[in-house]
Parts: structure tokens; C-alpha cells; sequence
């Protein structure tokens, strides 16, 4: 990859996903303080109504290994093409959803999409960065997610006047100018592999040799990987979408619209931490950032769910924020690391991202039933604890990171 088309040294490539990231993440950011409440409004409990996020990932999380069997077949460009769109459809459906259950299917269908697009990305990243700027990259496209998400639940506040159904349809044609975006700017990326002049060539299937599960399991970084994939999935992708909206809205000092400004919250505290953490991974190692990020999540989690004022609830929420920065852009890093840019990711790259779709499966679930008999405050303490537990196996496990001499 040469200069030219890159810009401060990112490869271009990386660029056009940033930007096609940030569209999709401000519709995403858009439905996700309403969606969990327009699911209670056909009459559900809090169990069920955070079930509408368990959906979406446990979709993902059951197409994982055909989404990479795709992206090996047909392409990164391809599949994240037809990924979005099927997010697309889906989400322009739940627009016109009359009863829980057809809201449930449709959002369900689209996690499909959702990890077509989501492993064709993370393929892209491994393969693209430099191994000099790993963390950088990760951090760069998780805070065009994250602006996304700042500006998205702003924007889903300021237009609630709209209703439940309005926002699904916005987020439908964010996702189709995201698609449009992807499909002009990498007309010509296909799978490839690298030729003898360090170019690419682009080929119909990735001819790289696959990193396998088994020998991907050996390593103790990829164990820990998957733990923390798994505890982050729960925390940050599952219980944070589902819990904390429906917390606003029961708690009579906070409020409903407090949910999308306790999003905004945690996005910001994102953002503004991942603007550094990337470098921070690429200088000081891939294991400690993850630590810090973990254990500071697992403490701000814990008292979350007892929170009963704004300024505490949204102090917490950008905390939580900030440890979600430090575990993003370290975990993805080390997965590179562990892959190799020689390499062609296969089950281990699905099972990566199983990893995570199962904690947001199941962590909107368990923690919505333990809201609905014990309350929000046991909910987010148990989310806390198993982020700090997610830390052990990243204790006791090397850095990934790997210097070159001078």
C-alpha cells in the first residue's frame, strides 16, 4: 500500500470503512434508546422487552460460521454490501411491526446481516493495517462507531415527538447510503492475498492457509480473547442497550428521555478515551490496556443499576464508556496479532465474534430477569462482576504484542 490514497498513513481502505461505520452507528445510535421501550409498548414485561437485543445477537451469533464461510467465498466487499442491506430491510421492518412477536423475528433477522458485515469489516482491519498501527486503526473505526453512537441517541431524543416507528425508517436509509458509500469507493476490493511485490492481487477465494480452532485454542492469548469478547458482549453490547433505556424509564427522578442522554453518555466517554487508547495499545502492549479497561468497567457497572440520579447515573455511564475504549482497541489488536496478516481468519475469526454475540445474547436475558424479580441494581452488579472475572484469563496470559529489534 503506497501513500497515495491513504491518508496519514491508514490505507485507504480503512478510511472508507471508518466512514461507512459512522453511518451506520448514527442509525444505530438512533433506535437504540427507543427500541427496548417500543418493544414494553405492546404490553411485555422487562424481561421480554430486553429480549429484542438478545435477538439481534443471537442471529449473529448462529450465522457467525456461515458469514465467514461467505466472505471466503464471494469477498470482503461483497458481503458487507449484501450485510448491510439485509439490516436494511430488516430494520425498515420493524417500522410496520403490529405485535411483539413480529418485531422479535424481524430485528432477529437482521443479526444475519449484522455479523455479515460486522466479520467482512474485521477481516478487512486484520488484513489492511499495519502491524505498526494495529491498535490505532481499531481505535480510528471504533470512534466513527462511537460518534455515531453520540450523535444517535441525541438525535433519537430530539425526535421522539416522532413515535416508536419513524426512527426504523431513518435508520433503514442511513444503512443504505452506508451500503452505497462501501459499493462506490471499493469497487475494486476483492479477497486478496499478498503478491511478491507487496501489492495485493485480487482473487475469488482467499488462498491464505486458515488459522484453525484447535490450534487457535492452544494459545492462551486467544482463550483470553474470547473470554473478554464474551464479557463485553454481555456488558457493553447487551446489557447496555436493554437495561439501561428501561432503567431510565423506571426510575421516576432519572426518567425516559435520560435514557438516550445516558447513551450519549457512554459513547462520549468512549470517543474521547479511544482518541489516545489506540495509540496506548500500539505503545505500551496489547494485555494491560485490556486489564485497565475491563476491571474499570466491572466497577462502574456495580453500582450502575442503584443509581437514582441524573448526575451519578450519567457520570458512570461515560466511566463505562471509557473502559469499553481501553477493551476495544486492545482486543482487536491482539486478535491480529494472533492471526497474522498471513493467515486467513476462518473459525477462528467466527468463534472471535461468536464469542461476543453469545454475551449479548445472553446478557440482556439472565439480567432481564433478574431486573424483573430482584431489581436493576442486582442486574448491573452481576454485569460488573463478570467483567472483572473476564480479566483472569488475560492475567495470566502474555502479551501478544511482538517488537521487532532495532
Amino acid at each position: 500500500m503506497t501513500r497515495r490514497g491513504a491518508r496519514a498513513g491508514v490505507p485507504r481502505e480503512i478510511w472508507v470503512l471508518v466512514a461507512a461505520a459512522f453511518v451506520v452507528a448514527l442509525g444505530y445510535g438512533l433506535i437504540s434508546p427507543i427500541l427496548p421501550q417500543f418493544a414494553a409498548s405492546f404490553g411485555v414485561g422487562i424481561g421480554a422487552a430486553s429480549a429484542i437485543v438478545s435477538a439481534f445477537a443471537l442471529m449473529r451469533m448462529v450465522f457467525a460460521p456461515a458469514g465467514g464461510a461467505l466472505v471466503n467465498r464471494f469477498g470482503e466487499r461483497s458481503v458487507y454490501i449484501a450485510g448491510l442491506l439485509i439490516v436494511a430491510g430488516s430494520t425498515a421492518a420493524c417500522a410496520f411491526a403490529q405485535s411483539y412477536e413480529q418485531l422479535l423475528v424481524v430485528r432477529g433477522l437482521g443479526g444475519v446481516g449484522s455479523t455479515m458485515f460486522t466479520i467482512s469489516a474485521m477481516g478487512l482491519i486484520v488484513r489492511v493495517a499495519p502491524i505498526e498501527m494495529r491498535g490505532r486503526v481499531s481505535a480510528l473505526y471504533g470512534a466513527a462507531f462511537l460518534s455515531g453512537n453520540i450523535a444517535g441517541p441525541l438525535l433519537g431524543t430530539a425526535l421522539a415527538f416522532l413515535g416508536y416507528r419513524t426512527p426504523f425508517l431513518i435508520y433503514a436509509v442511513a444503512l443504505l447510503i452506508a451500503a452505497s458509500v462501501v459499493a462506490v469507493n471499493l469497487a475494486r476490493v476483492q479477497a486478496a492475498r499478498p503478491a511478491a511485490d507487496g501489492r495485493t492481487r485480487p482473487t475469488p477465494a482467499d488462498a491464505r492457509p486458515p488459522l484453525s480452532l484447535t490450534e487457535a485454542l492452544r494459545l492462551p492469548a486467544y482463550r483470553a480473547l474470547l473470554a473478554a469478547q464474551f464479557v463485553n458482549g454481555w456488558s457493553t453490547f447487551g446489557v447496555r442497550i436493554s437495561l439501561l433505556p428501561l432503567l431510565a424509564a423506571a426510575v421516576p427522578t432519572l426518567g425516559a428521555p435520560l435514557a438516550g442522554l445516558g447513551l450519549t453518555a457512554f459513547a462520549l466517554g468512549n470517543f474521547l478515551v479511544l482518541q489516545f487508547s489506540g495509540r496506548l495499545v500500539d505503545a505500551r502492549g496489547r494485555r494491560g490496556v485490556v486489564l485497565a479497561g475491563l476491571l474499570l468497567g466491572g466497577a462502574v457497572s456495580i453500582p450502575f443499576g442503584w443509581m437514582t440520579q441524573p448526575a451519578p447515573f450519567l457520570v458512570l455511564a461515560a466511566l463505562a464508556g471509557a473502559g469499553a475504549a481501553l477493551v476495544q482497541p486492545a482486543q482487536q489488536a491482539a486478535f491480529a496479532d494472533v492471526l497474522g496478516r498471513d493467515r486467513a481468519g476462518g473459525q477462528a475469526l467466527s468463534t472471535f465474534s461468536m464469542a461476543g454475540d453469545l454475551g449479548g445474547f445472553l446478557g440482556p436475558i439472565v439480567t432481564g430477569l433478574i431486573a424483573d424479580r430482584a431489581g436493576f441494581g442486582w442486574a448491573f452488579t452481576i454485569s460488573g462482576l463478570l467483567l472483572i472475572l473476564g480479566a483472569l484469563p488475560w492475567w495470566r496470559s502474555p502479551d501478544t504484542l511482538r517488537r521487532t529489534p532495532a
